[in-house]
């Protein structure tokens, strides 16, 4: 399956800058999508969150761009609201059209150069490159800069990315996921338990140094200071069902189960955690069915994310 775009009406793009290690995706969904969120971390970066409120005017929106760059990649939005406004896409206000574009990003400018971060072209490049075919994954958009395991800080960290999934329902329902994956904490597989990527024992040690472990024998999280404190694990959820903004935010927040069986530690005050999910159909669902297979489809793609990371900025990659 595609990810993220087998959902009718949803299309991705990227944007990449593998010098300075860092990128943006856009998620266009330009006939608009009924949308939710659900925040779990303590360190996110966003924009225009308000508009996923059911007590805002406006019912949908038409993009959602996720970037690297803390706070200063806010400004890809920008470009993937330009990219829509010439396309002809956004609410109707009488004397113009706006497109109604939320963001959020993660913090990668302690691998690569500090000083690249995405800007309103690389949005831009982004929602114009926007298919619905297959999603790219690995290191790229979103995921170029983002890294896993920072417990003892980026020396002993994993190169992680971007991942995609979907799953299938009776009836023609599908839930999709794509997630861009920079935790703090170990990704784990979560049928075994097993550290499949994360902070690493020191040398000369082959092995995983285990966070949870690490956490319960006395290991402190880094300072505020530090890199190794500015993480977030972005998830975008879209389903081809028909759901009402309170029914999105419920998805959302069931979604999140998914981060919880594949990120460990999950939800610190090291990280920025944040689901969002998206309604583009009109198929009848029960919205805790969706919620059990949107959960599996986070956890499918955070797993891609990482299984399919190449190294970068002298951190290893599974994908070599």
């Amino acid at each position: 399956m595609r990810g993220l775009t087998d959902i009718p009406g949803i299309r991705v793009g990227h944007a990449s800058d593998f010098t300075g290690i860092t990128g943006c995706t856009a998620i266009l969904c330009e006939s608009g999508a009924v949308a939710g969120v659900d925040i779990r971390g303590s360190a996110t970066g966003t924009e225009e969150f308000t508009l996923f409120s059911p007590l805002h005017l406006t019912e949908r929106i038409h993009a959602v761009t996720l970037a690297g760059g803390s706070a200063f990649g806010l400004e890809a939005a920008s470009g993937v609201r330009r990219y829509l406004e010439r396309n002809g896409v956004g609410f109707p206000t009488g004397a113009a059209l706006v497109p109604l574009v939320p963001a959020a990003i993660l913090y990668d400018l302690s691998i690569g150069k500090p000083t690249a971060r995405p800007t309103r072209e690389m949005g831009e490049a982004a929602a114009s490159a926007a298919t619905n075919g297959p999603v790219q994954e690995g290191s790229i958009g979103a995921g170029t800069g983002a890294t896993v395991g920072k417990l003892f800080g980026m020396t002993r960290a994993m190169k992680s990315g971007l991942g995609s999934a979907t799953v299938p329902l009776p009836g023609g329902l599908l839930v999709s996921a794509l997630a861009a994956v920079n935790a703090f904490g170990d990704v784990l597989d979560p049928a075994t338990g097993k550290i499949l990527a994360g902070a690493r024992a020191p040398a000369p040690s082959q092995g995983f140094a285990n966070s949870w472990d690490a956490i319960k024998a006395g290991v402190l999280l880094p300072a505020a200071h530090s890199p190794a404190l500015l993480n977030t694990t972005l998830v975008v959820v879209a389903t081809n069902a028909k759901l009402t903004k309170p029914e999105a935010t419920k998805l959302a927040e069931l979604a999140s189960l998914g981060v919880a069986r594949t990120i460990s530690p999950v939800w610190t005050t090291n990280d920025g955690d944040l689901v969002i999910a998206l309604s583009t159909g009109s198929l009848v669902a029960e919205i805790n069915t969706l919620g059990v297979a949107a959960a599996e489809a986070v956890s499918q793609s955070i797993v891609r994310a990482v299984k399919l990371a190449r190294s970068l900025g002298g951190l290893p990659g599974l994908a070599g």
